[in-house]
């Protein structure tokens, strides 16, 4: 007997990642394991912009590590050349920080460090500017890691999603330290307990390596991962974007007209 419902879809965000000035890639969150992918950040937006990419997502590994502005000149020529949205985590410390990158064209700023730190500051924040606040939750071993995953601490990082639910955020941003920059595949058990603590949209980051750890995805997509982050992947070329969008982005849900038989 067939059962119709809606087709599932997932937001695929290509992530061009700081240091620099220059686009790279860490392993596992390591600053001594670096992989320089593109010496022109602004080239590499418009890239993915063109092969369909409706959301960016930047990393200022730089102010991640320092606690403090490096790559602004950068992200203000990335938000202006782009027409697309464009998101941005790291090193994102204070309301005046977070309210001084949204002014300069970000359609969404991540914290992560403060989201445990000063969690106060994140609920502030998503009152005044609802629905532009992302906290990011990176996590070893399911501990929150912070100060660019330099820092580790005893928080259970269900327990932090748990901590903002009902808040106003527009997402949470979940990463597994362990699979981050390895093309080994998504923790999917991680992701299916942070989906569990929180009423707040998940957007998955780290492991992805293949067009079928983005489809594995699409099972987790009812509990509310909506998103996921890919880098490494889509600089090495294991996974192609336009090809990863037509098969699980929105793009799948309008060739099908919206509803998808299943057995």
């Amino acid at each position: 007997m067939m059962e119709w419902h809606q087709i599932q879809f997932m937001e695929i965000i290509p992530a061009i990642d700081l240091l620099d000035g220059q686009c790279v890639r860490l392993h596992q969150g390591d600053y001594n394991q670096v992989t320089r992918f593109a010496d022109d950040p602004v080239a590499q937006a418009l890239a993915w912009q063109s092969q369909g990419a409706r959301r960016l997502h930047l990393v200022d590994l730089d102010g991640a590590r320092r606690g403090e502005p490096v790559n602004d000149g950068v992200v203000r020529a990335i938000t202006t050349a782009l027409e697309i949205p464009v998101q941005l985590g790291g090193g994102v410390r204070s309301l005046e920080r977070a309210e001084e990158l949204l002014a300069c064209g970000l359609d969404r700023v991540i914290l992560g460090t403060v989201a445990i730190e000063q969690p106060e500051l994140v609920e502030t924040l998503a009152r005044r500017h609802p629905g532009r606040i992302v906290v990011g939750i990176d996590a070893r071993d399911g501990r929150v890691a912070t100060r660019g995953w330099l820092e580790s601490s005893t928080v259970e990082a269900s327990e932090l999603a748990r901590r903002f639910d009902g808040c106003g955020l527009a997402a949470l941003i979940t990463t597994d330290i362990a699979t981050d920059g390895t093309l080994a595949g998504p923790n999917l058990a991680f992701l299916r307990t942070m989906a569990h603590a929180t009423s707040t949209p998940v957007i998955a980051s780290g492991g992805v390596g293949s067009l079928t750890d983005l489809l594995s995805l699409l099972a987790l997509e009812p509990l509310g991962v909506e998103g996921v982050i890919v880098g490494r992947a889509l600089y090495d070329g294991s996974v192609d974007l336009a090809e990863a969008l037509q098969a699980v982005g929105p793009e799948r849900r309008q060739d099908v007209g919206g509803s998808l038989p299943v057995a």
